[in-house]
């Protein structure tokens, strides 16, 4: 078991360092082809591909494969992250990069480390796990601050309702664990969105990198 993980990371590190901007599309591997929710799905990453960004899915069906249909159709590189499930057999139609994972974390780390930002369209348990993995990891600063796009205002609208009147307010979370956290029904708004976000970031940690270089050059 040890070894295996040892080398799903090995593969994600490596991955890692070859990528020059990218972002993930979560959502339902139930959802259907042709669907509103794929077709929007499909139509965002395509758009991402033509400003150059790599764009990564589950790999499986669904969101997953309208992101990489987009993102193939976009001109970028698509890479899929795919999941050894029992009932689900894999499908790598599409990747331009494959990596396949036997266990969540190891795949859940791979999407921290590789993405830059990250679009969720509706979806059901699986897709809640990603959305809320990245935004503790962002909360518990083991992730920068990256932009976080959920795609139909009217899925999404409660979740964050009940995120500000419950642990908002009873104060579990704080105002900034949610501004990260934008809602969305149209793709050129998500688009501008991520890209402004990610340029934000960089200027960010351009800025404390240097802060840190003059730091530590003072006697």
């Amino acid at each position: 078991m040890y070894r295996e993980v040892l080398n799903e990371l090995r593969g994600v590190h490596e991955l890692s360092r070859r990528l020059n901007g990218a972002v993930s599309i979560f959502g339902s591997a139930r959802t259907a082809p042709g669907s509103r929710h794929f077709e929007m799905a499909k139509l965002i990453a395509g758009k991402l591909a033509r400003e150059d960004l790599s764009v990564i899915s589950g790999g499986g069906p669904g969101i997953m494969r309208a992101a990489l249909e987009g993102a193939r159709a976009g001109g970028t590189q698509a890479i899929g992250f795919n999941i050894k499930l029992p009932f689900e057999p894999l499908d790598m139609r599409d990747q331009d990069i494959s990596l396949t994972f036997d266990r969540f974390f190891t795949r859940k780390f791979a999407f921290s480390l590789c993405s830059d930002a990250y679009v969720v369209m509706p979806g059901g348990m699986g897709t809640l796990d990603e959305l809320f993995e990245m935004l503790t990891l962002i909360q518990t600063g083991k992730l920068a601050s990256k932009p976080v796009a959920l795609v139909d205002r009217a899925f999404w609208r409660g979740l964050i309702a009940w995120l500000r009147e419950q642990p908002l307010s009873a104060g579990f979370i704080h105002q900034e664990d949610i501004e990260s956290i934008g809602l969305f029904d149209d793709a050129d708004e998500v688009v501008k969105f991520v890209i402004d976000g990610i340029s934000a970031g960089i200027r960010a940690r351009r800025i404390a990198h240097a802060l840190k270089v003059t730091d530590g050059a003072l006697p």
